[in-house]
């Protein structure tokens, strides 16, 4: 009986291992593509920051674009009224 008893332990030793093992690969495997997937991962990111504070660079340039042209405006109908005043008294004398 006790050897009947020793023989199924070892045997259910045996089989957990074996189970254990055959599923370490697949853990295994997971772990490589979840690895493999926080590279990728982090890749993208990277990639999205850089993006992100090229877009702010751009943006800021345009801000400047943008009050370049507004005060070229300003100028150009400050010389426009200039003009105007100047034909209107050269007309009127």
């Amino acid at each position: 009986m006790k050897k009947l008893v020793s023989l199924t332990g070892t045997l259910l030793i045996s089989a957990l291992v074996a189970a254990c093992s055959g599923n370490q690969a697949k853990i295994d495997q997971a772990t490589q593509k979840a690895e493999s997937d926080a590279q990728r991962a982090q890749a993208a990111a990277t990639a999205a920051q850089s993006a992100s504070q090229n877009a702010t660079t751009a943006s800021q340039r345009a801000d400047q674009e943008t009050a370049s042209a507004q005060d070229s405006v300003r100028r150009a109908n400050d010389a426009v009224a200039r003009i105007e005043a100047a034909f209107s008294t050269s007309v009127t004398k």
